[in-house]
């Protein structure tokens, strides 16, 4: 009984060792990083949607424009 009650009372100690340890701990991320990590978010978001754009408005746009007009083109 006496060696089951130190067992319990070691392993709640180092938990409670444990658990003051987090708590000090200063590690965490910098605000540096995550200001590089929205910038660069930023930015490549930019050059996708540039991409769309341009991909939509040179190529997609004026063939759907063609084949929307020869759909209802009856007459023809």
């Amino acid at each position: 009984m006496k060696n089951l009650v130190t067992t319990v009372k070691n392993k709640l100690t180092g938990k409670i060792l444990e658990a003051q340890a987090m708590l000090r701990s200063q590690h965490g991320e910098g605000f540096v990083d995550t200001a590089i990590k929205i910038l660069m978010a930023v930015v490549i978001g930019a050059l996708v949607l540039a991409g769309l754009y341009a991909l939509f408005g040179e190529t997609i746009l004026p063939t759907l424009k063609q084949r929307i007009i020869d759909m209802f083109n009856y007459g023809g």
